[in-house]
């Protein structure tokens, strides 16, 4: 979770917000979330928007 927050520029908390809400893709194992490096991409690149 902290690596994908870091990786996002953003607090776990909305690393967590974004998983609950489907906007994020994660598996759960046991207490913890695990997130694919290629489901943080898809999300950054469909969120992408070009300044100016």
């Amino acid at each position: 979770m902290a690596e994908v927050a870091a990786l996002m520029r953003v607090s776990n908390m909305t690393v967590y917000r974004l998983i609950k809400a489907g906007d994020l893709g994660a598996v759960r194992v046991g207490k913890s979330y695990r997130i694919r490096e290629d489901d943080v991409d898809r999300y950054l690149a469909s969120r992408y928007t070009e300044a100016g």
